[in-house]
């Protein structure tokens, strides 16, 4: 063991460090500096450090959104590889008030009186609050309530009714499942890696970050139009695609299985199922062989049930015989398809406008025109081939007419019922308003939400519309905050960093005195809200205090 003493000071966005008596050898070598203490510094960023003489001088970078000004910091430097290191605890700088002041520093960390700081050697810190075993069993449980959720189930139904289609045995249904659990996991896996990557590359984002683009979400809805035509029989795919590649299509029906684990994944992006939250969270704080592997654990428990099926030889005795009744089923489900329209529509609404919809809903109808006249003009004639020239057109010119309303920069406020945040008492989010709010000694409830997030429009109708719910926040006056992370906010998304998560919902209670909040389920319920409150004392306030616009992004 050794002792060492720390001086530290704020320097604009820096905590720079000065640290004297540390181990002979570790002197005058590169060190890594690992926080034991969240939501203070900016752990992507670089730690500029240099030696002179038995003297270290660190410049660790200070989040931008810091949440913490503890009175005690913690933390182990240790020589790169190395699983052990030496610990330093310090007297906190004199922090610039910003983000939310812990009220007392941690017991933990609190020195004992007369005494100096002092260190030893011990295993550095694990990257993650939850254990990789741990992470993977979450992330495999969520994977399989993903298929409970609306926007997966419709696509998981149609693909175990296809068991039950004339001419299909075991080798041929085992081969559509394996295929079917590739796709899933490849997707995940694909969506992780360039999550990481860009991430690693400065951008401030998280699970679901694809369904923050209105460009994707266009994307998507025109998908799920023609999905829905394709059900009702309006065309067929095979006729819409080019000889050879209808025919090589027709040789290696494996690929279209295995593409619709990509859709699936597509689909399944927006929802966030219980269990998945504190998995993904950590996968992110940990290296990448790890985190990808947290993701495909992901990937097998959403495509485990229909691999299972599609494994039992047993299934056939459960389903109904071929029949009439299957061109129905294909032809029901095309409304589902067109009620995930509806509501990815909803979504672009509340990021580019109203406008925005409106012209998502032409380029639409000038898509679904165009399937329709190339599926009933194959002839090569003059006139039919002037029909597809035609249509062609029409869906380049809507295209061309939609494509700067969808370039709304992310930011820019729009007018919508869903951000109007002061409706039944809730306030916009923003970590100066948390913050000054949480000084004034009031309890905090802050939903972390997104119009494109299934899971948050379902608890934000139900619990959260709850009259009871509202009536007990308002009783012991509890300040209702909602951060909408429809579109991209770097705050947010740092914010739910600190918090050990990656998407969204997430519910966070402050509570009066405590320096972190307590998280409670995605699937949020009447009974655990009160659970939660239980023990608060009433203190109904009618003027709770104004929060301060979410700052620019």
């Amino acid at each position: 063991a050794s002792t060492a003493t720390v001086q530290a000071k704020v320097d604009g966005q820096v905590l720079a460090l000065q640290i004297d008596g540390l181990p002979a050898d570790l002197r005058g070598k590169a060190l890594d500096y690992f926080a034991a203490d969240a939501g203070v510094i900016d752990h992507a960023g670089r730690v500029e450090q240099r030696w002179d003489g038995e003297r270290l001088a660190l410049r660790v970078p200070l989040s931008a959104q810091r949440s913490e000004s503890p009175a005690r910091l913690q933390a182990v430097l240790a020589l790169p590889g190395e699983s052990r290191g030496v610990e330093v605890g310090f007297a906190g700088p004199n922090w610039p008030l910003t983000g939310v002041r812990s009220v007392a520093p941690q017991a933990a960390l609190a020195p004992q009186p007369g005494a100096a700081p002092v260190t030893g050697v011990v295993n550095a810190p694990a990257a993650s609050p939850i254990p990789l075993l741990m992470s993977l069993g979450f992330a495999f449980i969520g994977g399989l309530l993903l298929n409970l959720m609306p926007c997966v189930f419709p696509v998981l139904a149609l693909k175990v009714v296809g068991f039950a289609r004339p001419g299909a045995n075991r080798r041929q249904i085992a081969g559509q499942g394996l295929a079917y659990t590739v796709g899933v996991v490849a997707s995940f896996v694909a969506l992780a890696g360039l999550l990481l990557a860009m991430r690693a590359a400065g951008d401030q984002l998280g699970w679901g970050f694809q369904l923050q683009s209105p460009v994707f979400v266009a994307g998507l809805s025109i998908l799920f139009a023609l999905i829905g035509l394709n059900l009702l029989g309006v065309f067929e795919v095979g006729q819409l695609l080019p000889s050879g590649l209808a025919s090589l299509r027709a040789r290696h029906p494996v690929v279209d299985h295995g593409l619709t684990g990509v859709l699936a994944v597509a689909v399944a992006s927006p929802c966030t199922a219980p269990f998945m939250g504190a998995a993904l969270g950590a996968a992110l704080t940990q290296p990448t062989p790890q985190a990808l592997a947290v993701f495909a654990a992901l990937g097998l428990g959403m495509a485990a049930p229909y691999l299972a099926a599609s494994l039992s030889p047993g299934l056939g005795r459960w389903l109904p015989r071929p029949g009439r009744w299957m061109a129905t089923f294909r032809t029901a489900m095309a409304f589902p398809m067109f009620a995930t329209v509806v509501w990815l529509l909803w979504v672009l609404g509340q990021q580019v406008g109203i406008d925005g919809a409106a012209a998502l809903l032409g380029l639409i109808l000038a898509v679904a025109f165009a399937a329709w006249v190339f599926s009933a003009t194959r002839s090569r004639s003059f006139g039919a081939a002037a029909f597809r020239v035609g249509a062609a057109a029409v869906v380049i010119a809507a295209a061309v007419g939609t494509w700067p309303v969808l370039q709304a920069q992310a930011g820019e406020p729009v007018a919508t019922a869903a951000t109007a945040q002061s409706e039944a008492g809730w306030q916009p989010w923003s970590p100066d308003a948390l913050a000054r709010v949480r000084a004034a000694g009031r309890p905090v409830f802050v939903d972390f939400t997104a119009a494109w997030c299934v899971t948050c429009q379902f608890n934000k109708r139900t619990t959260l519309g709850d009259a009871e719910v509202l009536a007990a926040f308002r009783a012991r006056g509890v300040v209702l905050m909602r951060a909408d992370w429809t579109r991209r906010d770097p705050a947010i998304t740092e914010a739910l960093r600190q918090l050990g998560r990656s998407g969204v919902p997430v519910y966070a209670l402050y509570a009066p005195g405590d320096a972190s909040p307590r998280l409670l389920s995605e699937i949020l319920g009447v009974a655990e809200i009160r659970s939660a409150l239980t023990g608060w004392p009433d203190r109904a306030s009618t003027s709770p205090p104004a929060a301060a616009p979410p700052p620019p992004t």
